[in-house]
């Protein structure tokens, strides 16, 4: 349980070896590594939080643009390959394997795992989501979706997938039959980016252009939360194990804590100066880590 009082924190810094790599994604592996997307550098990495060791495979594509990655129920780590249009599977080991989007350009960007154990994904460009079973067949759903509406991120709750739309300042729903349902942002062109689901079942979301934190609850009903940082250009959210939400402020360089209740605890500068954190994710071990995008490096926050 926290105090909700401003926490003694190190921001410690590991820098990838490629150099303007982009780490964009993170996700926690089958393995208890820290894997994610070089987004600009056509890799997907492993970081061992223990060790600090990193291990890179290249991707076939050389401009793939890979965004989202999640481990699925199978052992094996899936991600987007945005401007390679793909969906990719690699295991640990590094043996890989690549499924074609059926429609072209369609933008594959977020990824989750379902509640029927599929891969499901993001097509911003192409307003539609993605299904892709253990066969790499594909099924794709776009009724409900309005055109320009760009979904993003998504997250599992209550037997569905929960996401964001950024051009439609909308979170939206879809069940496991394709159904979609939208629920309106009360600030006008919020764009809702990064998504996370809080423990106390609540869904939590950035508002990129509001500088706000919104939650929408299982009726679709929506809160904002002003974070009181001007400009700050908001990209990740998770929620941490103190039950608080930590989240990335890429224009103003920090990350920051808020209460569940919504309160503002603290902000913290990043080392690097114009690092660009965007994702942030809670590691089973309580750690939480950054991708800062412009400076190449993961960032760790711990906590003193």
């Amino acid at each position: 349980m926290t105090s909700h009082a401003k926490r003694r924190v190190e921001i410690r810094e590991h820098t990838i070896p490629t150099r303007g790599s982009g780490p964009y994604i993170l996700c926690e592996g089958p393995d208890g590594a820290i894997w994610f997307c070089e987004s600009t550098a056509s890799r997907i990495a492993r970081f061992d939080p223990d060790t600090g060791a990193f291990t890179e495979f290249p991707l076939p594509h050389p401009d793939a643009s890979p965004i989202g990655i999640i481990a699925g129920r199978d052992g094996c780590l899936w991600f987007t390959q945005k401007k390679a249009n793909r969906i990719g599977r690699l295991t640990t080991s590094g043996e890989l394997s690549e499924f074609d989007v059926p429609t072209p350009a369609a933008g594959p960007d977020a990824i989750a795992v379902g509640p029927d154990g599929a891969i499901w994904f993001s097509e911003t460009e192409a307003d539609k989501i993605g299904r892709i079973d253990a066969s790499g067949r594909i099924t794709e759903f776009s009724e409900g979706l309005t055109p320009g509406s760009k979904p993003l991120a998504l997250v599992e709750r209550d037997g569905a997938l929960w996401f964001s739309q950024a051009g439609g300042s909308r979170i939206g729903r879809i069940d496991m039959t394709g159904a979609i349902t939208s629920h309106p942002i009360p600030s006008p062109n919020a764009q809702p980016r990064a998504i996370a689901l809080h423990p106390a079942g609540g869904v939590w979301f950035v508002e990129t252009n509001s500088n706000a934190l919104g939650r929408v609850d299982a009726q679709g009903r929506i809160e904002e939360f002003q974070v009181g940082i001007d400009n700050a250009s908001l990209r990740g959210v998770t929620a941490g194990a103190d039950g608080d939400l930590w989240f990335t402020a890429n224009f103003t360089n920090q990350i920051g804590h808020m209460t569940a209740q919504g309160r503002m605890v603290a902000v913290y500068d990043c080392p690097t100066p114009g690092s660009g954190p965007r994702c942030i994710m809670s590691h089973s071990s309580g750690r939480l880590f950054y991708g800062a995008f412009d400076a190449a490096v993961i960032g760790e926050v711990r906590f003193l």
